[in-house]
């Protein structure tokens, strides 16, 4: 039976509501924001696209789909003593669109969660041999090596365990294991010369995957109420709590308008 997914979130309404990967994170970061997204239809605005990092995931796609066709392990795959190769599907390029992706529908939130996943592999060997690996592409430039440390990059981590649990709902033998294919721009050439060489990294992060059922009961619980949360609070880069920076611009502009037209009258 086919359903009309609505954009906003209905208290009143019995039919499965789409909720991303994505969105899922919006609420980590903040509830309020969360909560004006998907049951007022207010979003954050758009930030601008990141082209090159784009433009990396697409040939990264690419050169990983060669090996998948022939079943091959790519050379990444062998300089770090990962018995895999990428695993070939049918499905492989509908689980990574954006707005289609890996789907579930978690029955106890009525939700249909959905997320784009980069790449998936299939161990070839030993105790997890046939068991599958999410699989993400990252692009940054930074000096150093990239790691997976920051607490802002607990989203990327979550990122994957949504994948990972996305694909066990829908009857797949998964490892824990996930990988990132991290890509880090090098600054320390002597010259551009028209091309930008990287420094490839895998990074291993292991999958838990438990607290997605309880989140998506919370996230419910918070759609379902009338009540508007409260802006998250977090730490500035000065190590003082601040409200969510998107709350405070929206409070700060909304009274800057009132006062502007009290005024004016």
């Amino acid at each position: 039976m086919a359903f009309k997914y609505s954009k906003t979130y209905s208290p009143q309404s019995k039919d499965p509501f789409k909720l991303s990967r994505s969105k899922i994170d919006l609420f980590f970061d903040c509830q309020r924001c969360f909560y004006l997204d998907r049951r007022l239809g207010v979003s954050r605005p758009q930030g601008f696209p990141f082209n090159l990092n784009s433009a990396v995931d697409l040939l990264l796609k690419k050169e990983f789909d060669e090996h998948r066709e022939d079943q091959t392990p790519h050379h990444y795959m062998i300089d770090n003593d990962i018995e895999a190769v990428p695993f070939a599907h049918k499905d492989i390029d509908v689980w990574r669109e954006n707005f289609t992706g890996i789907q579930f529908l978690h029955p106890d939130s009525n939700f249909l969660v959905f997320g784009a996943v980069d790449d998936v592999w299939v161990y070839t060997e030993g105790k997890d041999e046939g068991k599958l690996i999410v699989v993400d592409y990252k692009a940054t430039s930074k000096d150093g090596e990239v790691g997976l440390d920051a607490d802002w990059q607990d989203s990327y981590k979550r990122q994957v365990e949504v994948y990972n649990w996305l694909l066990k709902n829908n009857g797949f033998d998964v490892s824990a294991d996930a990988y990132f294919v991290y890509a880090n721009g090098l600054r320390n050439a002597k010259s551009f010369d028209d091309k930008l060489e990287f420094d490839i990294r895998l990074i291993k992060h292991i999958c838990k995957i438990d607290w997605i059922d309880k989140v998506l009961m919370n996230i419910k619980k918070c759609l379902d109420s009338d009540l508007i949360p409260n802006a998250s609070k977090k730490l500035n880069y000065k190590g003082e709590e601040c409200i969510c920076e998107y709350c405070d611009y929206r409070e700060k502009a909304g009274k800057g308008f009132i006062e502007h037209v009290k005024k004016t009258k």
